[in-house]
């Protein structure tokens, strides 16, 4: 087993930075809980020193001796910037009102570098129509994980991959794809592994992404998003949150900061339950198939136990009768919620043909395996028999008329 020097928050375990992150100073400041700074301005008592901080906070520091002005700069946001860059082993992160306003940012600061971008599907749906339709000036190129050295070109600025992938859970191999890519940087969506289960960073990614939305709130009350990274990749993030004006709000990020104690709980939990719930769905009468990367059921399974630290809290499963059935599932749950969204601390279920990837044409979601009879899990911590109780009453084969979606 390592050895853990308990001084250096860096070198402790996961479970014990999602605790600690961020805190290093509360000792030192008196407080036992993390304070929140909802000052829009701040005082400029020093011209001559405002104007050096407004010049470093533009041109992209992390921090200058006056904030100017909190789209610049906001104590408490950057609190939890400090906690998750330290969850993920990085020098940087940079938060962003949403998970859609930080990759974004990142396409934006990447065109310095290229116009050209390579990205592997499947992937969230938002993301995956960001992509194509060149609205923040990079034209996307969508290839398998394979092709990536074949299809990387003089200037190709960027490589995004999503893994585990939403929404069928299929699985990336990072390092392959880093070493494939070359001296092009790889940006990873681990927004379904969480830094509990999967460190990108540590794999030779340059960027990791989250919805923090999602696990690192985890409690279905807070938008946000981040990029992980060094802190030279950081400053041009940080020069485009500036000139747009993303900057996570400091009450999200209180709220953030607040939940990520919990995290490490939150994941284990929700994945022993997944962890039962997709061996029961997986010998139900009325379901095809499981999607779950604890079932060799998706691409590149057996990364769950070496690139991650297990299968995760999502699972996808196709039901036999297809669209019909998938709809009336989502109408008869009474405990869990249909609803888009995931990570929370209840259960969620929802369609990814209907809902988060309705965006897709009809091709691109064939060829993803995006089906009407698929449905998504994103499975909480309320006791694993509650859920399987309502989750097996939803899927009786007794007649529902439902009509389907044009």
């Amino acid at each position: 087993m390592t050895d853990i020097d308990s001084t250096h928050p860096d070198s402790t375990r996961p479970e014990t930075r999602a605790v600690h992150a961020g805190r290093e100073d509360f000792i030192a400041l008196g407080i036992h809980a993390p304070p929140i700074d909802l000052s829009t301005t701040y005082p400029v008592a020093d011209l001559a020193a405002g104007t050096a901080s407004f010049d470093a906070l533009v041109g992209g520091d992390a921090s200058a001796r006056n904030p100017i002005y909190a789209r610049l700069h906001n104590p408490t946001v950057a609190r939890v910037e400090r906690a998750l860059a330290t969850l993920e082993g990085t020098e940087a992160c940079v938060a962003y009102a949403s998970g859609m306003a930080a990759i974004t940012a990142l396409l934006l600061a990447s065109r310095a570098r290229g116009a050209h971008m390579l990205v592997v599907r499947p992937l969230y749906g938002t993301s995956d129509h960001l992509f194509a339709s060149g609205l923040a000036g990079l034209e996307a190129e969508f290839v398998e994980a394979h092709e990536v050295a074949a299809r990387r070109r003089p200037d190709t600025a960027l490589i995004f991959i999503e893994t585990p992938a939403n929404p069928t859970l299929d699985l990336v191999d990072i390092r392959a794809v880093v070493a494939a890519a070359g001296d092009v940087p790889v940006a990873v969506d681990s927004t379904f592994a969480t830094p509990i289960l999967q460190r990108p960073f540590e794999l030779g990614a340059s960027y990791v992404v989250h919805s923090a939305t999602k696990f690192l709130g985890g409690h279905g009350d807070v938008i946000a998003g981040i990029v992980c990274c060094s802190e030279a990749n950081a400053k041009p993030l940080r020069q485009v949150r500036a000139a747009t004006g993303g900057l996570l709000h400091p009450l999200a990020a209180y709220l953030l900061h607040r939940g990520l104690p919990t995290l490490a709980l939150r994941v284990e939990r929700a994945q022993a339950n997944a962890i039962e719930l997709a061996r029961r769905l997986a010998a139900h009468p009325a379901v095809e198939c499981v999607f779950f990367p604890g079932h060799g059921t998706v691409r590149n399974a057996h990364l769950a136990t070496t690139q991650m630290r297990g299968p995760g809290c999502l699972i996808a499963f196709e039901l036999r009768d297809g669209y019909i059935a998938a709809a009336r599932t989502m109408q008869r749950v009474a405990l869990m919620t249909p609803a888009v969204s995931l990570g929370s601390v209840d259960t969620l279920i929802q369609h990814p043909a209907g809902l988060t990837h309705r965006v897709l044409d009809d091709a691109t979601r064939d060829r993803c395996g995006i089906t009407p009879g698929l449905l998504r899990l994103s499975v909480g911590i309320e006791h694993v028999d509650d859920l399987w109780a309502d989750l097996e009453q939803a899927l009786r084969q007794d007649s529902v008329v439902v009509r389907e979606a044009a």
